[in-house]
């Protein structure tokens, strides 16, 4: 009786060694790989974002570096003379003009270059335009280089409000007369290799 005992308790024990385990079984499995997927996938999308990034830290720092070596400053114009050959007046009313300024150019940047493309002059009097706008050619300043243009600007019959016709003929009658000349265009920056666009 007391073998029989002993050998029935060692069997179940047996038993129990032979099961199979809950970690081995394909459910376990399934959720395992379920989850290493997940992380992954978040690796990658912040390795992502963070290259990203970086491209556009260094894009900003050598656009800043950039600006400072080259940081281009406007051009100035300045009208160095005028004359005025031909002044008429017609009713009801028109004027007929003839006259010339001498605008000087000058580019300030020492390490900048400036196009002038479609460039237009015209002439106003009290804000009101008296001689049609004249087409000029393209104009190229290298740097700290300064040009002259002095084209003839007139037209005959322009039309114009009759307080702007009065004032130019007290003006004329007092020997002064004040006009501005508008210059208009569409400028290209050149600093090395890099060009702006039109």
């Amino acid at each position: 009786m007391g073998e029989g005992e002993t050998k029935a308790e060692q069997a179940p024990k047996a038993d129990h060694k032979n099961a199979p385990s809950a970690s081995s079984t394909p459910e376990s499995y399934s959720k395992d790989s379920e989850g290493g997927g997940g992380d992954g996938g978040g690796d990658a999308r912040r390795a992502i974002c963070g290259a990203v990034f970086t491209v556009l830290v260094l894009l900003g720092i050598i656009s800043l570096i950039l600006w400072l070596v080259y940081r281009p400053h406007k051009p100035r114009f300045t009208v160095v003379g005028a004359a005025i050959y031909d002044l008429n007046f017609t009713t009801p009313p028109l004027i007929s003009t003839s006259v010339q300024f001498s605008v000087m150019a000058r580019n300030p940047n020492r390490r900048v270059s400036i196009r002038y493309d479609k460039l237009s002059m015209y002439v106003t009097y009290r804000d009101q335009i008296i001689t049609p706008p004249l087409p000029l050619p393209p104009l190229r300043m290298g740097h700290k280089s300064t040009v002259v243009i002095a084209p003839v600007l007139g037209g005959d019959g322009v039309p114009v409000s009759p307080e702007v016709a009065e004032g130019l003929k007290s003006d004329e009658a007092n020997g002064v007369v004040r006009m501005r000349v508008a210059v208009l265009g569409r400028l290209r920056w050149k600093a090395g290799a890099i060009k702006t666009g039109r």
